[in-house]
């Protein structure tokens, strides 16, 4: 008997987004380690943003930033603007960079604003040293060799312009 091609969309979810990360994902471990360097960095945030008793309006978080640009490294989104529109569909980086799944993502040009106070405060470096060292310390670095996965490498270059 065929099934009928119906898409019934539930009103209310009870399912977190932690559900839909399968438990040996590999995320799982890096967030583990990037929430435990981020936690090393609070004196260094707290140096960057105005107390709160001057007013305004609160900036996106820099762990979520942080979070955000290590998403962008590992799966190579080549822009802002595709990082943003890929955080907007995919729960697995929503998940990891601690997006509830009703929560706005960033338009492209604050999240660069904010990406360049990070950088010019060396927060970015400071954040990959941590994960590195939390790695190390963790014996998940070799210095035997490196090994790259020509499988997710996208060629920029079309076949008629390749010349022997």
């Amino acid at each position: 008997m065929r099934g009928a091609d119906t898409f019934t969309e539930s009103l209310f979810s009870i399912r977190k987004l932690d559900d839909f990360v399968p438990k040996s994902h590999p995320l799982r471990s890096i967030r583990v380690m990037a929430n435990e360097a981020l936690a090393k960095l609070d004196r260094l945030f707290a140096g960057m943003y105005e107390a709160d008793i001057k007013g305004g309006r609160p900036s996106i978080a820099p762990e979520k930033l942080l979070r955000a640009m290590l998403i962008q490294v590992l799966y190579s989104i080549r822009s802002e603007r595709q990082l943003m529109e890929q955080v907007q569909y995919n729960l697995l980086f929503r998940w990891f960079i601690g997006l509830a799944m009703d929560d706005e993502v960033w338009v492209p040009t604050v999240f660069t604003k904010n990406r360049e106070r990070l950088i010019k405060h060396d927060a970015v470096i400071e954040f990959f040293n941590e994960v590195v060292a939390i790695a190390e310390k963790k014996c998940l670095l070799s210095g035997e060799h490196f090994s790259v996965d020509g499988t997710l490498i996208q060629a920029w270059a079309g076949p008629q312009e390749l010349r022997a």
